[in-house]
């Protein structure tokens, strides 16, 4: 697998898992009917912003998942990085999400941040969950019943955070 800077050009294959990923519902705070214009401006905004891609080396380029980093917050909080997540349902447990985790936390500390931090992981995503603990961040905050999931009903948001 190769980690790089997603281009306009990868879109056609981050779009496809991104729409069914938002769809499900089950993990992501978007609208579930989120069109692909506003899609498509959410994911790749543009500097400071910098969306990576982790494409299928040894085969056909295929995109595997993609990992979006921002500034948490803007003026003072800038230090603080966000990013976001998704991997194809296609290559889930191929190490794609760690991959891409581990890249993106050397890129927030090569480009200067000095945290990470989550601002909404759903509770029930126990895989992302425990992804995110072994590379090292910690729930910092809940918000109690804060996501509305289409078969579980009302569970808690995770702040999580590190420190880079």
């Amino acid at each position: 697998m190769l980690i790089r800077e997603a281009t306009a050009a990868d879109w056609p294959g981050i779009w496809p898992f991104l729409r069914r990923i938002v769809a499900a519902g089950e993990t992501y705070t978007w609208p579930r009917d989120v069109d692909e214009a506003t899609a498509r401006r959410l994911w790749l905004p543009g500097p400071p912003a910098r969306a990576v891609v982790a494409v299928d080396d040894a085969a056909d380029g295929t995109v595997l998942g993609t990992a979006k980093l921002a500034p948490n917050q803007l003026g003072p909080g800038d230090h603080v990085a966000n990013a976001s997540f998704m991997v194809s349902p296609a290559a889930a447990g191929r190490g794609v999400g760690r991959a891409l985790g581990a890249h993106v936390l050397d890129l927030a500390r090569a480009e200067g941040y000095r945290a990470m931090q989550f601002n909404a992981v759903v509770a029930s995503n126990e895989r992302a969950v425990a992804l995110w603990r072994s590379l090292g961040f910690a729930v910092v905050g809940r918000i109690p019943e804060g996501f509305r999931h289409p078969s579980r009903g009302y569970v808690d948001l995770l702040v999580m955070h590190r420190q880079l």
